[in-house]
């Protein structure tokens, strides 16, 4: 099997040609024996940079530990080689590792010029394969060379593509892999434009768990059991950090050559962020003590009249105690704690979209709150008005023209009079007192409508949705009442008739099998079954008939409710900052990769000379050698690395499944069964309104103050990283 390599190349360095001399920096990933890929992450030339052994060992190990976590563990970011003008085939060439006395190893021999060739040629000694081994001194080498010591020579020609500004595409010509010099690979040059922070970066596909059959095929397991010619996670996740490594190591390299104006700006930059936190804090703080006073009034009140408004506006009570909590929340949110994540593109995008989602939700809410408040109190008489009406024809037009009418023949059914008669009444009686109750409060409507449009404004637009969603609960609580008696005597019937037709079966109950079990009853409790079985089944439709028409009226006034609950979820769930930023530009938001195919060749370089490498190779390295020197000449592939990108729906929907998330099969089907048995009422709230609550924030006020302070002051570096990237 012939082996592969994969050059994963800066789109950035081959859109010029190159001047000088200059050296590479990246990453070597192997996830087989037969596969290996080299990422190359940015380059530096000659004139800002220099070798020095003895620094170079340092920036490089503190470069790597600025890195995340994850990529450390997979990969090791490391000094690659050196790219220099070969004067004799107008190419390139370029050395990556070390020898096997961990020695650093440079450019070839015909591509060294200027400064660093007289540099290079100071206690040099020139291998059998053309490259140079210096007699350096690095302590814990594999640290700068990664752990396989490995190390490879491209050469750079044209790629006879137009389509692109591309200059020169690197070509292969023999790679030092563990120990072993090999010059037949096929050669996979990938192009990929630098991951930056707000413009794109890439990503392997979805997240998301696929549902897979309970019993896998075979060959499914055995694929799985195969190990993976291509670790693309951490290629990937390499790539996504390329442009945090070179501006650590430029921020380390350069780190000796600010000036005195520089200090002088970043002395003024820095004490007007200083400033800035410590307004910021003290009017947050004196936010969180009033938030802190009147939650500790509020708990520590036992009243009866406190819990039964806590009962009628629990749904108010729970979005103004989550809004607040917001509020006390946004420096605990703001704060970054994990530094190390912003070194992946990738990783810093999420981390800034969940950090941001909150804000920009409150600020959305705000916003919608405040058009809502203004527009509804320069509007507050006319609402009034309106809501008067509506409630005017409803109970007259609706409640008691409705009761009226099933006291008669509703629809051409014979009902049994009496019964009509009385729940009748009881239902009339019962609109006419709340209907009394009602008219005082018409008085002063026009003050909550002001109040709603008031709590619109300061807590956005949620708020007055669910004070809406308590006051129609509240208003309707007649119905709600009614229907509740009457569903239970529907029900308690409907449980009687189904307990007499079991009487009549010979057929028992038996609640420690849960199941029906025959059983012999008496003559005397035949008797007595009979006798109550006819009269409860022939009021069945007069219960019936009123359950159903209060059951449509609970039913409405729960759909209405249950719509303003979607809304307010979908207004809350919906990722506002995402939508912003899809907009603007897509290309933050990938999802999968393809590689567009520029060009596909065979490789110029001629093979190496077998007889002049066996005198420095070991048995195993003839036997590679040997086997991969074949007259077929390897196959060189040029693409472009691009990605795909989520569409809105895409964006979208996983935060409003977790809304729906509760409406089921199952769901649907508890509920229609309840309803039809009258056990259960209609749910007018879904339980989805509010996302997971945080708890209430009992921080000392110098203590909240201080994290006020430093959440404000690290955005300074943040805007000063976003600035550079």
């Amino acid at each position: 099997m012939r082996r592969k390599c994969r050059i994963w190349w800066p789109i950035e360095l081959s859109a010029t040609e190159p001047t000088s001399s200059f050296f590479l920096f990246g990453w070597f990933t192997s996830s087989s024996l037969s596969s290996l890929d080299i990422v190359v992450a940015f380059a530096c030339d000659e004139v800002s940079f220099s070798p020095n052994q003895s620094g170079l060992q340092g920036i490089l190990h503190e470069t790597n530990g600025s890195l995340s976590a994850s990529l450390q563990d997979k990969c090791t970011f490391s000094f690659l080689g050196h790219c220099a003008l070969d004067l004799s085939s107008n190419g390139q060439l370029m050395a990556i590792g070390l020898d096997e006395d961990d020695q650093i190893n440079t450019i070839h021999s015909n591509a060294s010029t200027g400064s660093f060739h007289n540099m290079l040629m100071e206690k040099n000694k020139i291998w059998s394969c053309g490259c140079r081994k210096i007699d350096g001194s690095l302590d814990h080498s594999s640290m700068v060379f990664g752990e396989e010591n490995n190390w490879v020579q491209l050469v750079y020609g044209s790629h006879g593509y137009t389509g692109r500004k591309i200059r020169w595409i690197p070509k292969l010509h023999h790679i030092h892999w563990h120990g072993q010099t090999v010059s037949r690979f096929d050669l996979h040059v990938i192009l990929y434009e630098t991951p930056m922070f707000g413009s794109h970066h890439f990503s392997v596909g979805s997240s998301e768990q696929v549902k897979t059959p309970l019993k896998k095929p075979k060959w499914v397991e055995e694929l799985h059991e195969k190990q993976p010619l291509l670790d693309l996670e951490s290629v990937v996740m390499a790539v996504n950090s390329a442009n945090s490594a070179k501006l650590c190591f430029e921020k380390l390299v350069g780190s000796k050559r600010s000036t005195v104006w520089f200090s002088i700006v970043c002395l003024c930059v820095t004490l007007t962020w200083q400033l800035l936190a410590m307004f910021i804090a003290s009017l947050s703080t004196l936010f969180y003590i009033v938030f802190q006073f009147l939650h500790v009034l509020c708990s520590g009140s036992q009243s009866w009249m406190y819990l039964t408004l806590g009962k009628v506006f629990s749904n108010t009570i729970k979005n103004i105690q989550f809004r607040c909590s917001q509020i006390l929340y946004w420096p605990i949110l703001l704060k970054d704690n994990v530094l190390r994540s912003q070194s992946c593109v990738e990783f810093a995008e999420k981390a800034a979209l969940h950090k941001h989602s909150m804000w920009s939700s409150v600020a959305t809410e705000i916003f919608l709150g405040y058009t809502f408040g203004i527009a509804l109190f320069f509007h507050a008489e006319s609402v009034c008005l309106w809501a008067s009406n509506s409630a005017n024809n409803s109970t007259n037009y609706l409640l008691r023209n409705g009761c009226v009418w099933l006291m008669g023949v509703p629809a051409g059914f014979k009902l049994n009079t009496e019964l009509a008669r009385v729940l009748g009444m009881l239902s009339l009686n019962a609109i006419q007192i709340w209907s009394t109750l009602w008219f005082f409060v018409g008085s002063v409507f026009i003050y909550f409508v002001k109040g709603l449009a008031i709590l619109g404004v300061l807590f956005g637009v949620t708020t007055p949705a669910a004070l809406i969603m308590d006051m129609i609960l509240l208003a309707t609580l007649h119905v709600s009442t009614l229907h509740w008696l009457i569903s239970h005597l529907y029900s308690y019937q409907i449980q009687a008739l189904a307990a007499f037709s079991r009487l009549f079966r010979g057929q028992k109950w038996n609640p420690l099998r849960e199941r029906y079990d025959s059983y012999d009853y008496t003559v005397e409790q035949h008797i007595v079954g009979s006798l109550l079985f006819t009269p409860l089944l022939l009021l069945l439709p007069t219960t019936s008939v009123f359950y159903i028409f209060f059951t449509i009226l609970k039913s409405t006034i729960s759909f209405t409710c249950l719509s303003i609950d979607i809304v307010i979820s979908i207004i809350r769930a919906t990722p506002y900052i995402k939508l912003l930023l899809w907009l603007v530009r897509p290309r933050r938001f990938p999802c999968g990769i393809w590689f567009e195919i520029i060009s596909c060749q065979s490789n110029g370089v001629e093979p190496l000379d077998i007889d002049r490498l066996s005198d420095t190779c070991t048995p195993s390295e003839k036997s590679w050698q040997t086997t991969d020197t074949s007259g077929t000449r390897p196959s060189v592939l040029v693409s472009i690395l691009q990605s795909n990108f989520l569409n809105i729906g895409q964006i979208v929907w996983p935060h409003y499944r977790e809304v729906f998330s509760v409406v089921s099969g199952s769901f649907v089907a508890s509920s229609a069964y309840g309803v039809l048995t009258g056990r259960r009422i209609p749910p007018s709230t879904l339980g989805t309104g509010l996302p997971s609550m945080m708890p209430w924030t009992f921080i000392p006020y110098k203590e909240y103050w201080r994290i006020c302070y430093d959440s404000v002051f690290a955005c300074k570096a943040d805007a000063h990283r976003d600035s550079f990237q």
